[in-house]
């Protein structure tokens, strides 16, 4: 069964469900992805395969607990292009980024513009998508085809919008977030993000990723403070894994055995992901110990046991992923 978020509601029943494979899986909470889990046959749980460019960073931090074992394709898909990213700011920097996306569209090409809010707000400075797509659309584009689509707008108005970018029948698409993932547009050349601090690192990894898919040389130019630990990150690095240990080393890997999927960790000792490799060695001692005495019940591990029930109670439930 193939399906969206609603696969997680609780009328959806499986019969005997072995086996789930979750895209995007940095979209998916805690909670979701465990209730996903349950909803095997009871005392069993399914084989989980979990897809994702940019993983949170309490997901990159359970690999090294051996809770997920992590495959990283590294390599760009055949056709694919290096993306250009630039941080800059000023109306200098503005002017020259209108001029390029007029380059791109006067040798054939498409751009995105994406803007953090839908409508303006009188609590958050910053661009909303439909005051920019009549400006843009009345301003420097106002010889250009310019579309608007954003998560507000009805079913069939955004796959109208899509679909007609999708044409070329657009020259630029003003938009939210909501085409962060499952667009695929070939032709389009640049990615302009408004207010680009407003993104996590994964989200703007993946919007990123929406230029830069077919045979053209892509770039995407990023409004924001070019200080900025995450911008600088952004702007320096394409792997999506080596973003997520970025990602880890600001933001902290939430609770492991919690639902905070950000945060610092309760350790004692430890701290990721300087000591990751601490923790490899610390995770496969445990497993050799799980695999001798797999309720320690052994003499020897009686005050490791106690530690555990007094921490996390007697029934040792599988950490979700």
């Amino acid at each position: 069964m193939v399906g969206t978020h609603a696969l997680i509601e609780p009328p959806v029943e499986f019969r005997d469900l072995a086996l789930v494979v979750v895209d995007e899986q940095h979209r998916f909470g805690v909670r979701q992805r465990a209730a996903l889990d349950a909803k095997a046959r009871e005392g069993l749980v399914p084989h989980a395969l979990h897809m994702t460019a940019t993983p949170i960073p309490r997901t990159l931090s359970l690999t090294a607990y051996g809770d997920l074992d992590a495959t990283v394709l590294r390599e760009l898909p055949q056709g694919r292009h290096p993306v250009e990213t630039f941080v800059v700011d000023g109306a200098r920097a503005r002017a020259r980024a209108y001029e390029r996306i007029r380059e791109e569209i006067r040798a054939g090409r498409q751009c995105f513009v994406v803007c953090p809010l839908v409508e303006e707000s009188e609590a958050l400075q910053a661009k909303a998508a439909t005051v920019e797509f009549e400006r843009l659309r009345t301003t420097e584009f106002a010889d250009l085809r310019v579309e608007l689509i954003h998560g507000q707008l009805p079913s069939k108005q955004k796959a109208a919008a899509m679909e007609a970018f999708a044409r070329g029948e657009a020259d630029v698409l003003v938009a939210t977030s909501v085409i962060e993932v499952g667009i695929d547009v070939p032709n389009a050349t640049v990615m302009l993000i408004e207010a680009a601090e407003r993104y996590g690192l994964s989200q703007l990894h993946q919007l990123r990723g929406r230029v830069g898919r077919g045979e053209h040389g892509s770039v995407c130019i990023l409004f924001g403070d070019p200080k900025l630990p995450r911008l600088e990150a952004i702007a320096g690095e394409r792997d999506g894994f080596r973003l997520a240990e970025v990602d880890l080393e600001l933001r902290g890997a939430g609770d492991v055995l919690g639902t905070r999927q950000h945060g610092l960790p309760e350790f004692r000792v430890a701290r990721l992901p300087e000591d990751a490799e601490l923790l490899v060695r610390a995770r496969d001692r445990a497993d050799a110990i799980l695999l001798e005495d797999p309720r320690l019940e052994a003499p020897e591990h009686a005050l490791l046991r106690d530690a555990v029930v007094a921490r996390f109670g007697s029934e040792l439930d599988p950490i979700p992923a």
